[in-house]
């Protein structure tokens, strides 16, 4: 459907140029970009990233897919959120992991050789080393104490507020910088300085959701999508699940 309306606006323009040629006509202008939109496209750039953080921040649910980089570290994802948790896959130099949160409950589940990349010697499962303890991982669901570093590291990337309140920042003077399209999706983009501070894709088409954002620096570019649906979300089976207590045995 966007396609076609490119098209007939495409179509309308070439017209307008063969009438003002062969005839002179003035009366003729380009299409509106902004007609039959969600009207946001029209507003100053501050008011548009105002409404589309108040958006994101009611949405009950979103997809989130990309690269963030924090700490120096880059991490690819792709994640779906909602109140109370979130789940899906994060990958890093490390290796891929799969992130499961319900309310404050976190897991992690990865393969041997993510838990024990830092040993690299194949361990028998009842030796005790680092190895065999990989082993037994492999897997796994495994629960992430509240006071381990890794759960203040990786529970913000399954925390929907949190993470969108990160994220959906631009840095610098705010300006509009055209109209895009998003998967199929009209847009209008806001730019931080000139699209050093960040750049961020808003929908023109129903509720002003975000739909794309390049971060300031080079920290990333991350898509959004599914706004709104609902997707399913509880704690592991025991059976899948390893409980360390206090500290993970890798941290």
């Amino acid at each position: 459907m966007s396609q076609g309306r490119t098209r007939r606006a495409a179509l309308m323009s070439a017209i307008c140029a063969l009438v003002v040629m062969g005839t002179g006509f003035t009366g003729c202008s380009a299409p509106d970009p902004d007609e039959g939109t969600n009207g946001v496209g029209k507003l100053p750039a501050e008011t548009i990233q105002k409404r589309t953080r108040t958006a994101a921040k009611s949405a009950a649910s979103v997809r989130l897919s990309g690269t963030v980089v924090s700490n120096g570290a880059t991490y690819t994802l792709d994640m779906r959120l909602r109140a109370g948790g979130g789940s899906g896959s994060v990958t890093s130099k490390n290796g891929t992991f799969q992130l499961l949160r319900v309310d404050e409950h976190l897991y992690l589940k990865a393969d041997a050789e993510f838990w024990n990349q830092q040993d690299g010697k194949d361990g028998k499962e009842d030796d005790g080393s680092p190895a065999a303890v990989a082993n037994t991982l492999d897997g796994k669901y495994v629960k992430v104490p509240t006071g381990d570093p890794a759960y203040k590291r990786f529970s913000g990337f399954t925390d929907k507020d949190v993470l969108l309140d990160g994220l959906l920042t631009l840095h610098g003077t705010l300006a509009t910088d055209g109209h895009h399209e998003q998967s199929g999706v009209r847009t209008i983009r806001v730019s931080g300085d000139n699209g050093s501070g960040g750049t961020l894709d808003v929908s023109l088409e129903g509720t002003p959701y975000p739909l794309r954002l390049v971060r300031a620096g080079n920290a990333g570019t991350l898509r959004l999508s599914d706004w709104g649906k609902d997707f399913a979300l509880s704690e592991p089976p025991k059976e899948q699940t390893v409980d360390y207590g206090q500290q993970l045995p890798s941290s």
